[in-house]
C-alpha cells in the first residue's frame, strides 16, 4: 500500500554516502587517540583547563632582600624584607633583618616594632634582643636598652653585634653627659670584643669608630669609619660620622664631601646640611653656611636645634636681627607658619644649647635690646657657671650693654646684674 504524502513512504529514495566525509572522520579519530595517548601524559596539567599561579618560595624573597642590602639598595631591601615577612610571617630572622635596616635608615619606631615581633616568635633570639636594645638606647632609653643588650649577651656571649651595639649606646650616654665613671672604658672594651668576634662586619667597625671619635682619637676613628664604608657605602650615617671626624681635624673640604654624600643618600635628614653649614662657617664662607642651615630648617622646621644652628650662622654674618629671630625660636620656642608648635631648649651643659644661648644674648646686646640680653647673661651665669666659654660671653653681653648705656643713656633701662652664686 502506498500512502501519499506520508513521511514513512517506504519507496523513498536513499541518499548516497559520501566517501570523503568518512575519510575526514577517520583522520580526526586518529588525531584524538594520538593526543590522548602520547601528548597528555607528557604535560603537568589537563588540556584546556587554566593553571593556578605558582607560589614563590618564601626563601627567595629573603635571598632577594639580602642581595639588595649588600648592593646598598636599602629602601628596596626594606621592601623586599616586608614581602618576605608577608610570605612567611613566622620567620623571626626576617623581622630582625628588617629592623636593622630600618635603624640605619632612621626609622626607629618601626624598627622597634619589628624587633619585638621577632621576640614574640622566638623569646631566645639573641640578635632580636640586641637590635631591640640598640634601638631603645638610640631613643635615650638607656637602662632598658642596656638591659636588652645584656640579655642578648647572656643568651649568646659571642654575639658580635650585641657587643657593637652596647659600645655605641654606652658612648652615646657619655656624649649626652649621662654616663658614669668608667662608662667609656666599658664602651671601649665592648667595641674591641665586637671586632675580635667579627672583624669584617660593618657594624663592628662603625662601633669602634664611634668610641674612638668620642675619646678624641680622630685619626683612628677615621680609619674605622673608612673601613665600614668600604664594606657598605650606602648608609648616610657612616658618611656623617666620617665627615664629623674629618671636621674635627680641620679637613674641611673632605668633610663637606662626606656630608654631601650623606645628604644624597638621605635627603630628608637635616643633619648633613647642618654639618655642611658648620664646615663653611669654619672657612669663612658665611653665605653658603646660611644657605645650608636654612635648608636644614626646611627639612625639619619643628626642630629647635635647626633654628639655633641657622641663628648662629646669621650671627657670624653680622645679620643680628635675623639671628635673634631664629635663636629666639630655638630658645623660647614658638610655632611654624602652619601653626606647628616648636618646643624651646632649656639651658644645660649641652655644647650646642650653650652656644645658642650666648649667641642669642650677644645678638640682643649688639642690637641694644639689653633688657633681654642681661636676662640671658644672668641665666648663663646661674645655670652653666662652670663652662668658661659661656661665662665669658655672658660677661661680654653685660660689657656691651654697659657700653651702650654710656653712649645712649636714655635708650635702655638701668641694668641690674645678679651676682653669680
Amino acid at each position: 500500500m502506498y500512502l501519499k504524502g506520508s513521511k514513512w513512504n517506504l519507496n523513498r529514495k536513499r541518499k548516497r554516502t559520501k566517501p570523503w566525509l568518512i575519510f575526514i572522520l577517520v583522520i580526526l579519530i586518529a588525531v584524538f587517540l594520538y593526543i590522548e595517548q602520547a601528548v597528555v601524559p607528557a604535560i603537568d596539567h589537563p588540556l584546556f583547563i587554566s593553571t593556578s599561579t605558582a607560589t614563590r618560595d618564601p626563601h627567595a624573597y629573603t635571598a632577594e632582600a639580602e642581595a639588595l642590602a649588600k648592593e646598598g639598595k636599602i629602601n628596596l631591601a626594606i621592601d623586599a624584607y616586608k614581602t618576605a615577612i608577608l610570605a612567611d610571617p613566622q620567620n623571626a630572622t626576617n623581622y630582625v633583618a628588617l629592623a636593622r635596616l630600618q635603624v640605619l635608615s632612621g626609622n626607629l619606631d618601626d624598627a622597634l616594632i619589628n624587633s619585638e615581633n621577632a621576640l614574640l616568635l622566638n623569646k631566645n633570639n639573641s640578635l632580636a634582643y640586641a637590635v631591640r636594645g640598640w634601638i631603645l638606647g638610640l631613643q635615650s632609653e638607656y637602662q632598658l636598652g642596656e638591659a636588652s643588650l645584656n640579655t642578648a649577651l647572656e643568651i649568646d656571649p659571642n654575639n658580635a653585634l650585641a657587643n657593637a651595639y652596647l659600645a655605641e649606646i654606652l658612648t652615646l650616654r657619655v656624649s649626652e653627659g649621662k654616663g658614669l665613671v668608667g662608662t667609656i672604658d666599658e664602651a671601649a672594651e665592648a667595641s674591641r670584643r665586637a671586632q675580635l668576634l667579627d672583624p669584617n662586619s660593618m657594624e663592628t667597625h662603625r662601633a669602634r669608630g664611634i668610641v674612638l671619635e668620642q675619646t678624641g682619637n680622630f685619626n683612628e676613628a677615621i680609619a674605622e669609619y673608612q673601613a665600614a664604608i668600604q664594606i657598605n657605602d650606602k648608609f648616610a650615617d657612616l658618611h656623617l660620622a666620617l665627615g664629623r671626624t674629618l671636621l674635627a681635624i680641620e679637613e674641611y673640604s673632605s668633610a663637606i664631601d662626606e656630608f654631601i654624600q650623606a645628604n644624597a643618600l638621605n635627603p630628608s635628614d637635616p643633619l648633613p646640611e647642618t654639618y655642611i653649614a658648620r664646615a663653611y662657617v669654619k672657612i669663612g664662607e658665611y653665605a653658603k653656611a646660611i644657605q645650608y642651615a636654612q635648608q636644614a630648617v626646611n627639612d625639619n622646621p619643628t626642630d629647635p636645634f635647626m633654628h639655633g644652628n641657622l641663628g648662629s650662622m646669621l650671627y657670624r654674618n653680622q645679620q643680628y636681627a635675623d639671628a635673634v629671630i631664629s635663636l629666639r625660636m630655638a630658645i623660647r620656642g614658638g610655632s611654624t607658619e602652619d601653626g606647628t608648635l616648636i618646643k624651646g631648649l632649656p639651658l644645660d651643659y649641652t655644647m650646642r644649647i650653650m652656644e645658642y644661648y650666648y649667641t642669642y644674648g650677644l645678638a640682643l646686646a649688639r642690637l641694644n635690646q639689653c633688657g633681654e640680653a642681661v636676662q640671658i647673661a644672668q641665666t648663663i651665669l646661674q645655670t652653666v657657671m662652670d663652662d668658661e666659654t659661656s661665662v665669658y660671653n655672658a660677661q661680654e653681653m653685660i660689657r656691651i650693654c654697659q657700653a651702650n648705656l654710656e653712649i645712649l643713656p636714655t635708650s635702655i633701662v638701668e641694668i641690674e646684674v645678679t651676682p653669680t652664686p
